[in-house]
């Protein structure tokens, strides 16, 4: 592992560029080296600027039981683990409009076991853990792209003392 990544006060590990979704799914691949059992991962951005291809690289790298599609209609999926490790439980928050909506999923009740990630879940889940990372996801003109010829760009966030000298991501 590399060393520990500089951080701004907020604890941003700084702007990753993202050029093509193989990119995007290779840094969910990264993130998944990082990611135990326990762990809340948020993520936030654009329509369209990759948190399902990063969340499918993310189930490549927990080699977990797929296809990991965007939960958007069914909310929320549970793919086990195929190699003994934490199950993903994949959240799509887009459509839910209040705290008492996140309360009826219940994703408390399998946090510990598991790592969970949350797409649209700004505001909404933080208080499911102390300890988070916090990903947001742009898109941005001038890329070589994803094929629709933007760039996607990505600021990863660490929050909490779980993450206190942990090699996030920077490039």
């Amino acid at each position: 592992m590399s060393a520990p990544s500089e951080r701004t006060a907020d604890g941003a590990a700084g702007v990753l560029r993202l050029p093509t979704a193989d990119d995007t799914r290779a840094l969910g691949r990264r993130l998944a080296g990082l990611l135990r059992a326990g762990d809340l991962l948020v993520l936030a951005g654009d329509l369209g600027a990759g948190k399902t291809t990063l969340v499918q690289g993310l189930a490549e790298g927990l080699r977990v039981r797929g296809p990991v599609t965007s939960p958007t209609f069914v909310i929320a999926r549970v793919h086990p683990s195929t190699a003994g490790g934490p199950a993903l439980v994949h959240v799509d928050a887009y459509r839910l409009g209040s705290l008492a909506e996140v309360d009826d999923l219940d994703l408390d009740t399998s946090l510990e076991e598991s790592v969970t990630v949350v797409e649209w879940g700004r505001g909404l889940v933080e208080r499911l853990a102390q300890d988070r990372l916090e990903l947001e996801l742009h898109r941005g003109a001038g890329g070589t792209g994803s094929g629709d010829g933007e760039e996607r760009t990505a600021v990863l966030r660490a929050v909490g003392p779980r993450w206190d000298g942990a090699a996030l991501p920077t490039a």
